[in-house]
């Protein structure tokens, strides 16, 4: 008689990862392709660069104050009904700027729709992350950030071709409705299974509760390094394609600097989540400023459209590793007992430099026509939040790293 050999069955936590992929590579790719539409907004309306990306500063702002209560629901409820919402709302929101004419639309639906979107993309999906995969939590991390990268190297050119092809309001219309059917079928895919000890996955609840980890120091130095980065990383991806045109590139030609940047952010992720499993958060958000600052730099002194993308894959490695790292600092130095919640305020003062970062550049470059004085500021920023890191103390419940299992 031959002999069968039994198949494992499919753990079900990729599905997981899976669903985490998606909603990042629709939410995020939708947001780099925002910048886009500007030159059209501009002809159309006269709307400045300030008006332009003050509505962006409000959707930071509402996914800052919403994440921390997003991070809660997701700890007490789950992630799909979250996400489902959430999904639709955004979806909605890109198809709805198709008809706006006054720029009092584009604050309300900024704030109303996409900046909902945008307040749970990370805290559901990496917190759940976190929950599923203990040995390898930060290389799964990278692995769902990767869905991040691909959404910047495949929507912003999906999204220039529609704008060739048709015109800008019904490019917003197509790109809304797909993005309301992914974000439905991402969400599906969301329910926690039960974990397998054997696989290495399982909740282990220990840790900080919320109001304990607010007592300590390390929570807002966490708290205030994640503000100091999250202003460039908000800031470049939105000003970088009109600022590539402004060094007289095509705007196809513009939108290709995205897909570099998300193209080098794979490696980031990839590499920056590996190592936070075995070297520690602390050391791995040092290894993200390096490139961070460097680039940044690097953009005050280019002038010549090919050197751009050298110095937009450089930050694109740095973008993708701050990205990844800092759920999995979140469960190092604090457990999971309450890891949504912890994360999620973690994330809102992330977003109050979020939010300001593409404001400020906006009217710097409205008052000077460069923006010198805006990386600048974006590297001196960058500078102290790496003196942070460096004086942030080591982890305090002693978690300890691992390979993956």
């Amino acid at each position: 008689m031959p002999r069968f050999t039994a198949i494992a069955p499919l753990d079900k936590r990729y599905l997981i990862v899976l669903g985490a992929c998606l909603t990042q590579f629709t939410i995020i790719g939708l947001l780099f392709s925002y910048g886009l539409f500007f030159k059209a907004l501009e002809t159309d309306f006269g709307w400045s660069r300030t008006l332009l990306s003050s509505c962006t500063s409000v959707a930071f702002m509402v996914m800052g104050v919403l994440a921390f209560f997003g991070g809660q629901l997701n700890d007490r409820y789950g992630p799909r009904l979250v996400l489902a919402v959430a999904g639709t709302l955004c979806g909605t929101g890109y198809a709805l700027l198709s008809q706006v004419t006054q720029p009092w639309q584009l604050f309300a639906i900024f704030g109303l729709f996409i900046g909902v979107g945008m307040a749970t993309h990370d805290v559901v999906t990496l917190s759940t992350i976190a929950r599923q995969f203990r040995h390898r939590r930060g290389l799964m991390t990278g692995v769902v950030k990767v869905g991040t990268a691909v959404g910047q190297i495949a929507v912003p050119p999906i999204a220039a071709l529609l704008i060739a092809l048709y015109d800008w309001r019904l490019a917003l219309m197509i790109l809304g409705g797909a993005a309301v059917a992914l974000l439905l079928a991402a969400a599906s895919l969301m329910k926690s299974p039960a974990p397998s000890a054997a696989s290495g996955g399982g909740v282990d609840a220990a840790g900080h509760s919320f109001h304990e980890a607010r007592r300590t120091h390390s929570f807002w130095m966490i708290c205030a390094i994640q503000f100091t980065v999250f202003s460039s990383l908000t800031t470049i991806p939105l000003h970088i394609v009109v600022h590539g045109m402004d060094l007289g590139m095509t705007p196809a030609l513009a939108a290709i600097l995205l897909s570099a940047m998300g193209a080098a952010s794979v490696a980031g992720r990839l590499s920056v989540g590996t190592f936070v499993d075995r070297i520690g958060g602390r050391r791995a958000l040092m290894f993200c400023f390096v490139p961070l600052i460097g680039s940044l730099l690097a953009f005050l002194l280019i002038s010549a459209p090919w050197l751009l993308f050298a110095a937009v894959a450089v930050y694109g490695f740095a973008h993708g590793g701050f990205f990844t790292v800092m759920s999995p600092t979140v469960a190092e130095y604090f457990g999971l007992r309450a890891h949504g919640a912890i994360f999620g305020l973690v994330l809102f003062f992330g977003t109050l430099g979020g939010s300001a970062g593409p404001l400020v550049a906006g009217r710097i470059f409205d008052v000077t026509g460069s923006y010198t004085l805006a990386f600048i500021a974006l590297a001196t920023m960058a500078s102290l939040g790496l003196v942070l890191v460096m004086r942030l103390p080591q982890s305090d419940i002693g978690v300890q790293h691992q390979s993956p299992s």
